[in-house]
């Protein structure tokens, strides 16, 4: 059992991971929330046809719609926005590196929101270190700051952000109505489909079509496999092999980012950059230590 935990870990790591090159890829044919507009879609299709095959989808289910529609701007709408639009104006190993706050957005809003969750000691000392990693792969200490892409920053956080909450209104609100999690990836994906509908300007979405490399990427690994199968294999890792291991795939795609960037990409990597990833590694493990 362990080893197929291990190839779980790697391979939806490197899933996610690489989706960062197909972000930045699709964001020079289409604007942000076109790219987000099509993830979605894309990534709706298997999720849709496996929750008919296990039958898992129940009408019932549409009373608690309202937190569908919640999970449905939190996990989906802002989230994958905030990573396009981070992704296009970033370095991808960059973009991929600052994705790493994301189990410390959500340890933090947990203990804040979640009476059970507590701030230990060495929690404590991961959400600094953590932050402290986010501040310097922002570059805000560099002196170049005329040409400091913020709002790529502020995108990829906002993200992360939007993330992290989601995991908590979960466990808060969705967990407790025992809903099959394939039915609940479902219903949070189609309810971000339709709200993409209203906010999408559909002018010249069909652009990136002219490049076959880049629309396959955008179709096959962000929709298909970085979405849609993505969901699937991480709910089905939880079951099997526990919520702990599952958590763990966190520390994969920002390496996988990185390794993209500066090998397959030639994108320019700082030392400061990897420093910085390091720092958010360990805040991310002090934080999942749960002992004082």
């Amino acid at each position: 059992m362990k080893k197929y935990s291990v190839f779980f870990i790697l391979f939806l790591g490197t899933i996610w991971g690489s989706n960062f090159i197909y972000m930045k890829m699709a964001a020079a044919y289409l604007d942000p929330m076109q790219v987000t507009f099509y993830r979605i879609l894309f990534g709706l299709i298997p999720v849709l046809a496996f929750a008919i095959y296990k039958k898992a989808l129940k009408l019932k289910h549409l009373k608690y719609s309202i937190h569908f529609f919640v999970m449905s701007l939190l996990a989906a709408v802002v989230y994958y926005y905030g990573f396009v639009k981070g992704s296009y104006l970033l370095l991808s190993g960059v973009a991929g590196a600052l994705s790493a706050s994301i189990p410390i957005f959500s340890f933090l809003l947990a203990a804040l929101f979640l009476k059970e969750e507590k701030i230990t000691k060495n929690a404590f000392i991961g959400l600094l270190l953590g932050f402290l990693g986010v501040i310097l792969i922002s570059g805000i200490f560099n002196e170049d700051l005329v040409n400091l892409n913020l709002e790529g920053i502020v995108s990829i956080i906002l993200g992360s952000l939007s993330v992290g909450a989601s995991f908590i209104y979960a466990k808060k609100f969705l967990m407790p109505l025992k809903i099959n999690s394939t039915a609940l990836t479902t219903y949070q994906l189609s309810f971000a489909l339709i709200i993409m509908i209203f906010l999408v300007d559909f002018n010249g979405i069909n652009n990136v079509w002219q490049d076959i490399h880049t629309s396959m990427g955008m179709v096959f690994g962000l929709g298909i496999f970085g979405t849609g199968i993505a969901f699937i294999m991480y709910y089905f890792s939880i079951e099997k092999f526990g919520a702990l291991v599952a958590s763990s795939i966190t520390y994969i795609p920002p390496i996988v980012a990185l390794i993209i960037s500066f090998f397959i990409v030639g994108e320019e990597l700082k030392l400061v950059d990897l420093f910085a990833t390091g720092l958010i590694f360990l805040g991310v493990f002090l934080i999942n230590k749960r002992k004082a």
